[in-house]
């Protein structure tokens, strides 16, 4: 295999300067060559007439014509018929399939008008709708909406949103809604570096918000403007503008915030990303996934696809032939245009945002944020005598034990061991593991260990027994530091009375054993990224993928397995320019097995850890069954570390609060300590 790509479109020293580039955006519906209308609307007169309705005529004829053709098709049908084309479409289709047809069949004004409509009539709000639509449309879109909404309803739009929603978020849709965002592409340096100081003094600086400050730059400023607004951001905060709404807005306005920074850096990614959570899980958003797909046909439906496959690793196609079925999948595939599984290099443009994704991870300095702190008048004796008093007798006070084991810093229950030791001659872990059971023993039983033993534990039960629990090795060992190995390491020995380099190795074999022991030496690098080595570490990579699977897997391990997480952010980084590729998408492609997902997890831990345990989590408890192991293991380590992180990253990315699927995934006492753990509903 060749991975040497294209070479890019623009110089690399230019990728730094992404937001100067203005993509062209494409679509995979495009108006149908020598187009009669007389002929379209006789079609699909014949194929609704008499009995039944040929479905897949009129699914083939409507999604091989532009919508400026079907409103062509519109007109001569009533011309020729006396009969309105939509309504008898409505008469003889039905369910998600007429619901498609028929919005192919407006214009995508009166298709947004609409969609707004349902958004605010009756009881309740679909504010994802709102923020989806209103910001991601252009001036003249926005201005065309608001006019088909009055000659629709009769009513004005600005009118029934204001009485529909509250607060800045209100303010900022109405901002929107008036399609006054500068267009004109000229960028002033100075006001960009205002901007950003701005931003970071009506936020990160100050107690409280300035939020009339976000809405106004935010709302106002030009596409290119902000995208350097946001670099400049980055530089001044140490955060990125993201992290910077999610810690200082909340509720449906953080969200319209962050829907509009998403739009802002990438307007094919912000609809990937909505695509994905509209079929993801149980059920299908299908009023989400038709507005997209319809509304995005004609103008970057290309892109949309290539980030989508970057982002997901699956095809727009394959997800929506996985998700939907009958007429209704092949309109929508007959929309999406084509299975980019089956293609090999990025766009161009697919390729620019991969870069561009890592050069964010690369800048962005990440404020960790624990769920789990140290209590206030902490008093270990009195601790100790109220763990005693939950366990003696008939009986045990389950909620007293709970109350105080997870609401305390791992340093401090050390404290409490050794006071109960001390005050009463007794082994507190053995009486825990006495008076409880199952999966709240277990849970309780790891918040009580050092981090250092509850790794060393879950080390052991991973390889333990029949078969081995890989994904736990592998999470263990990629996201630890080199001191928390170390100290890993000690207390797998002082326990098992065996190192745990030889334990991996008599229960693993190959490429994927060494790829453990040399992790589990901790000696990756530390320090930030070293520029020149970087390309160098980039080339080797790119080369290296040119090889036999052997020494393209040991080259991989040699700079993936040791070098720092700063500098590795920089080789994947330019691993895309080389090759046009994410290195994420060349480990899916070219290796398999255990080799592949450890890859994998030290590429997604480097670009953003807190992603990588939300995904991990999100795995631990979806479909039948819970990996109560894993569940444990993650909340337990985490807590008080990045779990917040961890929270929105999950939020963010699945559409669902952990909260909430913790809380439909467990039961009882052990729900309870896990709840206290998350630490609070997004």
């Amino acid at each position: 295999m060749s991975v040497k790509g294209p070479e890019l479109l623009i110089p690399a020293q230019r990728w730094h300067r992404r937001p100067h580039k203005v993509m062209v955006f494409r679509g995979t519906i495009t108006k149908a060559a020598d187009f009669d209308p007389s002929a379209d609307a006789e079609n699909l007169y014949n194929a609704m007439k008499g009995m039944g309705s040929d479905k897949e005529a009129i699914l083939d004829l409507i999604t091989s014509r532009s919508n400026a053709q079907r409103q062509e098709v519109i007109t001569t049908y009533k011309s020729s018929y006396g009969k309105d084309l939509i309504d008898d479409l409505k008469y003889e289709l039905t369910g998600k399939f007429e619901r498609l047809i028929v919005s192919l069949m407006r214009t995508p004004a009166s298709h947004d008008a609409k969609e707004i409509h349902d958004a605010v009539k009756g009881v309740g709000t679909n504010e994802k709708c709102l923020i989806e639509i209103l910001a991601s449309r252009t001036n003249k879109q926005a201005h065309e909406m608001v006019a088909a909404y009055k000659d629709a309803y009769g009513r004005d739009m600005e009118e029934d949103i204001i009485q529909d929603t509250t607060g800045h978020f209100k303010k900022m849709l109405i901002v929107l809604l008036q399609g006054t965002r500068d267009e004109s592409g000229v960028v002033d340096a100075d006001l960009v570096e205002q901007d950003a100081q701005d931003l970071y003094a009506a936020g990160e600086e100050q107690w409280g918000t300035d939020e009339a400050k976000f809405i106004m730059i935010l709302g106002n400023r030009s596409v290119t403007h902000l995208r350097m607004v946001f670099d400049a951001y980055d530089k001044i905060a140490e955060l990125s503008i993201e992290d910077s709404i999610k810690h200082e807005l909340s509720g449906d306005f953080e969200r319209l915030m962050l829907a509009v920074v998403q739009f802002i850096r990438s307007v094919p990614m912000f609809f990937a990303k909505r695509l994905y959570k509209s079929m993801k899980g149980l059920g299908t958003a299908d009023n989400t996934l038709i507005r997209i797909m319809i509304s995005r046909s004609e103008i970057d439906m290309l892109d949309i696809r290539e980030c989508f496959r970057l982002k997901y690793e699956k095809s727009l196609y394959n997800m929506i032939k996985d998700d939907t079925s009958g007429d209704y999948k092949r309109t929508l595939l007959n929309l999406c245009g084509g299975d980019d599984d089956l293609a090999g290099e990025f766009f161009p443009e697919a390729a620019q945002i991969a870069y561009k994704m890592w050069e964010l991870s690369a800048m962005t300095k990440v404020q960790l944020r624990p769920t789990v702190r140290p209590a206030a008048n902490f008093d270990p004796a009195a601790d100790a005598q109220a763990l005693r008093k939950a366990m003696k007798g008939f009986g045990t006070d389950e909620d007293a034990i709970i109350d105080i084991v997870a609401q305390r810093s791992n340093a401090q229950r050390q404290e409490i061991r050794q006071a109960f030791k001390s005050l009463l001659g007794r082994d507190l872990m053995k009486d825990l593991k006495s008076e409880l059971s199952k999966n709240l023993e277990r849970l309780i039983i790891g918040l009580m260990l050092t981090p250092a033993e509850l790794d060393a534990k879950m080390m052991r039960k991973a390889m333990e027994g029949a078969g081995t629990d890989e994904h736990a090795l592998i999470e263990t060992l990629v996201t630890r530091n080199n001191e928390q190995i170390h100290a890993m390491a000690a207390a797998y020995q002082t326990a098992y009375k065996k190192s745990l380099e030889e334990a991996i190795q008599s229960d693993t074999s190959g490429h994927f054993c060494r790829i453990l022991v040399s992790l589990v030496q901790g000696a990756r690098e530390e320090g930030p990224a070293d520029e020149e080595r970087a390309n160098a570490d980039a080339q080797e990579l790119a080369d290296a993928c040119n090889a036999d699977s052997d020494d393209m897997e040991m080259k991989f391990m040699s700079i993936l397995c040791t070098r720092s997480s700063p500098h590795l952010r920089k080789v994947l980084q330019e691993f895309v320019r080389y090759t046009n590729k994410d290195i994420e998408q060349i480990i899916k492609k070219e290796m398999s097995g255990d080799v592949k997902n450890a890859f994998y997890a030290i590429v997604r831990s480097v670009k953003n850890q807190p992603s990588y345990f939300a995904e991990r989590l999100y795995k631990a408890m979806k479909g039948l069954g819970t990996d109560d192991r894993a569940l444990i293991r993650i909340m337990v380590s985490r807590s008080e570390i990045d779990l917040f992180n961890v929270r929105k990253e999950f939020k963010e990315t699945h559409d669902v609060s952990l909260h909430e699927f913790i809380q439909g995934d467990t039961s009882g006492d052990y729900r309870k300590t896990l709840l206290l753990l998350c630490g609070g509903e997004d």
